[in-house]
């Protein structure tokens, strides 16, 4: 059985993306120390923050293969409240527009950005 899981990026800058993340979401970290942020979301949704020397740091630099780091590798599909106010809240704090909000053919309006590591973050609304 598995209890709880959490996602964590691997970020360039620990602290600058604490503070990106903390400005988007409008809550505070429940774990800032060196080496890990974490932020826990309605839910019980962990997202954690690690630096990518951090964490070459613990499992070898040969676990990350060369490959062009300003490829996004992941996506955040976040549902939130309003997608709009938290994409204008992501630009505003640095991120890079996407998509705007707009109905997707899956049934949620969602708005895509890339965040300052590049990894892509999408704000999704159920309309169901």
């Amino acid at each position: 059985m598995i209890e709880q899981g959490m996602t964590i990026l691997y970020v360039s800058n620990q602290e600058a993306s604490r503070i990106f993340y903390e400005s988007v979401f409008q809550i505070p970290p429940i774990l800032d120390v060196p080496g890990m942020t974490e932020f826990r979301m309605e839910g019980g949704f962990i997202l954690g923050l690690m630096s990518i020397e951090g964490i070459k740091r613990l499992l070898g630099k040969d676990v990350f293969p060369k490959t062009d780091e300003g490829n996004p590798r992941v996506e955040l599909y976040l549902r939130v409240g309003n997608a709009q106010h938290f994409l204008d809240r992501a630009i505003q704090n640095g991120a890079e527009l996407l998509l705007k909000v707009s109905m997707q053919d899956w049934g949620d309006r969602v708005g895509y950005c890339l965040d300052p590591d590049r990894h892509v973050l999408a704000f999704a609304e159920t309309t169901q």
